[in-house]
């Protein structure tokens, strides 16, 4: 397997571990939207979910941190099936880099060699597209946007992420931030903290910078600190901006996405409670704006989004060697949800 470029460990204790791989059947206290069948359809995926990859002669890279670990962890992993028939899901692999012709071509080759994407006019295959791809007027670049599962980087660009059929992958760390588990106690001296780029949005960060209840960094010197000692972290919706969710999430930092827009493409969205763990607060607020929501939330709700990002965040973390219950695996798990498709009528070949 690939090295990975990034290092990231959490100290959990055996009591929060117990919480994360046995969910209460509390839908009030637990972070993910079914709690009650989530294990045992876990369990079922680990015994029985089969991927067929689609052979290629090309030698592929995924420059995305994220989209890298995913593949390279699925090649080395024991849902891979060399035999197409016990396949639940079809992979089709090509490079990020090709072009929609290509891709189309590709299609054309798997339909005429293969009798698999002509079942389901691709609705069991997948691919990985860590920009996602747009529509085209190609028959059979249209039948891979339209009906095969995308897995994408968080966030994907307005218009190539179709919700309820897509994937996005949860966030790298750029950092070596060493997590544990937060306590529940622990003085909130901040309202809120920001980690800048020093471009996106620069008006309003400069509102926030003026308040004494926000701090706003582009070089910290202590990050985890500061994330642990605020009640909210700031994100703009971008994947520069974001990479630090997960780090926010594990030290009891409620996440607020600075967006106009909804979020239809969240990390785990068919498995985690996003709407009751996170924010979204619309950049046209400004400032002002952005302060009166995060302080107009009840203490009794913000501890409890506190404690859901907690419980949620052993979900996002990638391991060199896949853990369960880590972000590779419920990548898997929400292709495995997604493993019921509708049989077609054969088409004549295009």
């Amino acid at each position: 397997m690939a090295a990975f470029t990034f290092s990231l460990c959490f100290l959990l204790s055996f009591a929060f571990l117990f919480v994360l791989v046995h969910p209460s059947s509390s839908s009030s206290s637990s972070p993910y939207l079914y709690p009650s069948t989530f294990s045992m359809n876990y369990n079922k995926m680990l015994t029985s979910f089969k991927i067929f990859i689609y052979p290629t002669t090309q030698r592929i890279t995924f420059y995305s941190p994220s989209a890298s670990n995913f593949y390279d962890s699925l090649l080395n992993s024991a849902f891979i099936t060399q035999e197409p028939e016990e396949a639940h899901l079809f992979f089709v692999v090509f490079s990020p880099e090709v072009s929609t012709r290509s891709q189309a071509r590709l299609v054309r080759e798997l339909r005429t060699k293969y009798p698999y994407w002509n079942r389901t006019l691709g609705a069991d295959h997948f691919f990985i597209s860590p920009e996602g791809i747009d529509f085209s007027s190609d028959r059979n670049a249209l039948e891979l946007k339209k009906n095969s599962v995308q897995i994408s980087v968080f966030p994907t660009v307005s218009g190539k992420f179709i919700p309820h059929k897509d994937i996005s992958l949860p966030p790298v760390s750029k950092s070596s931030l060493v997590l544990s588990h937060a306590a529940v106690n622990m003085d909130r001296s901040f309202l809120g903290y920001l980690k800048w780029d020093g471009k996106t949005e620069a008006e309003l960060v400069e509102e926030l910078r003026l308040d004494s209840e926000f701090v706003v960094e582009t070089e910290p010197l202590d990050q985890l600190g500061r994330v642990k000692t605020s009640k909210f972290c700031l994100f703009f919706y971008e994947a520069e901006s974001t990479a630090d969710l997960t780090e926010a999430m594990a030290a009891g930092c409620v996440p607020v996405v600075i967006v106009d827009l909804p979020v239809q493409d969240f990390p785990l969205m068919d498995v985690l409670r996003w709407s009751e763990m996170a924010l979204l607060i619309g950049n046209r607020r400004g400032g002002q704006g952005l302060k009166a929501v995060l302080g107009g939330v009840p203490e009794d709700r913000y501890e409890r989004m506190r404690e859901l990002c907690v419980a949620a965040a052993h979900h996002m973390v990638w391991n060199a060697e896949p853990q369960a219950y880590d972000a590779f695996h419920m990548v898997i798990y929400q292709l495995w949800m997604r493993r019921h498709t509708i049989r077609y009528t054969r088409r004549e070949e295009f």
